[in-house]
C-alpha cells in the first residue's frame, strides 16, 4: 500500500502566480517606465500615490519630425501608426543606451529625460541622428522620402510626479526646463539646424571641450521676461559642413552682433561673406533674409557705441534680490565691476581691462564661495550643479581675458561678448538657479533672515 502523501500544488501554483505578476509589471513598465518610478522613490507600481512628486535636476530633450503634418496628410491611418512606430522603435533603444528615459510620446514628437547628466543627451542627440540615417536609408530603398529631426535640449531643476485623478493617473515633469526645451525644439524648425541647446545645458556640462558649440540666437520662453542665450551643436553637422562653420565662425560671431545691436545693413554684409564661403549654412541665411527685411539704407545704422552701452550698462534691479544680504552684496558688486568693464570700452581703450578682470575676478570668487558656503550649511541638493556653472561663468571670463591678451581690438563684438558671456549669465543665473535656492531657504528656514 502507497502511504507517500500527494505531491503538493502549491509551489507551482506559486510560481505561476510569480510569473503572471512578472509579466503584468513587466506590461506596466511599457507604459510607466521602471527608471520614472525609481526616481520616485518607488519600487512597487501598486503604492504609486496621486501627487507624489520630488525635485529633480536633470536634462530634457525634445525631437520632433520635421514636416510631418504635411507627410502625415498623404497617409492612410494605418499607414501612419505604421510609419510613426518604425520610427519611434529606432530611437527608443538609442535613447535607453544613453541613460535615457521616455517620458511621452506626443504624436511624432519624444519627450526623453535625463537624470544623470546634460553630456548624456548631447551623445544621445548625435547617436539619434546617425540611427535617423540608417533609417533614411532603409526609407530611399524602399522608394520613400527621407525624414528630418530637429532636438532642443536644456538642463534645469523640474518637478517629477503623478498627476491625475482617481480614475486616471499619468507620471509627467513639470517645469521651466521643459518649456524651454520644447521651445528650443521649435527653433530647430526656425534655423533649420538638427540640435539646439540652452545655455544651462552649456553650463552644466561635465566637459564642454569635445563639443563645437555656436552662439545662435537669444530667445524668449513664454510666461518669461530674461532672454535665454541658444547654441547650435554643429557636431550634428555634415562633416563638410561642420567644417565650414568653424572657418566662418568668427565672421558669423560679428554678424550676430551686428544684427543684436540693431546695424541690420553690416549684418546683413557679414551673413553674406558667412553664406560665401558656407552656402549651406541655413541660420546664416535665416538671418540675412531677416537683414534684407530689417535693414533700411536711407536710415543710418545706430552708433553702435551708444547701442553697446544702453545694452551693457546694467543697474541692480529689486527682482534680482534673493531676500539674502549678504549675497545681494556680493552679486550688485560683481554686476557693477561687470558694467565698469564695458564702460571701459566705450573709451576705445583697453588699457584698464586687465585690472577690472582681476577685479571682476575676485568679486565672482567671493560671491560663488560664500554661496556654496551657504549652500552646504542648508544642506541644498544641487549644490554640485551649481557649482559647475560657477564654474562656467569663470571659463568664459578666462576666454574674454585672452582675447584681450591677443589684442582683439574690434571693441563692439568684445562687448557684445561681455553682456552675453558674462553680464547676461549672471542676471540668468540669479533669476533662476539663486532664487531657486532662495526659495529653498524661504521653505526651510522663514523665520531666521540670513546676513
Amino acid at each position: 500500500m502507497n502511504t507517500c502523501p500527494p505531491a503538493h500544488p502549491l509551489p507551482a501554483a506559486t510560481q505561476a502566480i510569480d510569473q503572471q505578476l512578472s509579466e503584468t509589471e513587466s506590461a506596466y513598465s511599457r507604459f510607466v517606465p521602471r527608471q520614472f518610478l525609481q526616481l520616485l522613490g518607488v519600487d512597487d507600481i501598486r503604492t504609486v500615490q496621486l501627487g507624489q512628486q520630488v525635485e529633480r535636476s536633470m536634462t530634457i530633450l525634445f525631437s520632433d519630425i520635421r514636416d510631418f503634418t504635411s507627410l502625415s496628410e498623404s497617409m492612410s491611418p494605418q499607414e501612419n501608426f505604421n510609419f510613426l512606430n518604425s520610427y519611434l522603435v529606432q530611437m527608443e533603444p538609442v535613447i535607453a543606451a544613453h541613460g535615457g528615459i521616455i517620458d511621452k510620446y506626443i504624436g511624432d514628437a519624444i519627450m526623453a529625460l535625463f537624470p544623470h547628466s546634460p553630456d548624456d543627451a548631447l551623445r544621445c542627440s548625435l547617436a539619434m541622428l546617425a540611427k535617423l540615417d540608417e533609417y533614411n536609408a532603409g526609407r530611399e530603398r524602399a522608394g520613400y522620402h527621407a525624414i528630418q529631426i530637429g532636438i532642443g535640449i536644456n538642463t534645469g531643476i523640474v518637478i517629477l510626479g503623478t498627476i491625475g485623478g482617481e480614475g486616471r493617473m499619468d507620471g509627467t515633469v513639470i517645469g521651466d526646463a521643459v518649456n524651454l526645451a520644447s521651445r528650443l525644439e521649435q527653433l530647430t524648425k526656425e534655423y533649420k539646424v538638427p540640435v539646439l541647446i540652452s545655455e544651462y545645458t552649456l553650463s552644466s556640462l561635465e566637459n564642454i571641450k569635445p563639443w563645437s558649440l555656436r552662439f545662435l540666437d537669444r530667445t524668449y520662453v513664454r510666461g518669461k521676461h530674461d532672454e535665454q542665450s541658444v547654441y547650435e551643436v554643429i557636431d550634428a553637422d555634415i562633416p563638410t559642413l561642420r567644417i565650414a562653420k568653424k572657418n566662418t565662425w568668427p565672421i558669423f560671431q560679428r554678424a550676430l552682433t551686428h544684427y543684436h545691436l540693431g546695424d541690420f545693413q553690416a549684418a546683413k554684409t557679414y551673413f553674406s561673406q558667412c553664406l560665401a564661403e558656407a552656402p549651406d549654412d541655413t541660420a546664416a541665411r535665416a538671418y540675412l533674409r531677416r537683414c534684407e527685411a530689417l535693414a533700411q539704407p536711407a536710415v543710418p545704422p545706430p552708433a553702435l557705441n551708444d547701442a553697446l552701452a544702453l545694452a551693457t550698462d546694467l543697474t541692480w534691479l529689486e527682482e534680482y534680490s534673493l531676500g539674502i544680504p549678504l549675497l545681494d552684496k556680493a552679486h550688485q558688486e560683481l554686476l557693477a565691476d561687470l558694467t565698469a568693464l564695458t564702460r571701459t570700452l566705450q573709451t576705445d581703450t583697453l588699457a584698464h581691462a586687465p585690472t577690472l578682470l582681476a577685479q571682476i575676478h575676485r568679486s565672482a570668487a567671493k560671491a560663488f564661495t560664500q554661496q556654496a558656503d551657504l549652500m552646504r550649511e542648508k544642506n541644498y541638493p544641487f549644490v554640485d550643479l551649481h557649482h559647475r556653472q560657477h564654474l562656467r561663468f569663470f571659463d568664459y571670463l578666462k576666454e574674454i581675458q585672452d582675447d584681450i591678451e591677443r589684442n582683439n581690438t574690434d571693441l563692439i563684438y568684445l562687448g557684445f561678448r561681455i553682456k552675453n558671456r558674462l553680464s547676461d549669465w549672471l542676471i540668468n543665473h540669479l533669476l533662476n538657479a539663486d532664487h531657486h535656492f532662495s526659495h529653498h531657504i524661504n521653505g526651510r528656514n522663514v523665520s531666521h533672515p540670513l546676513t
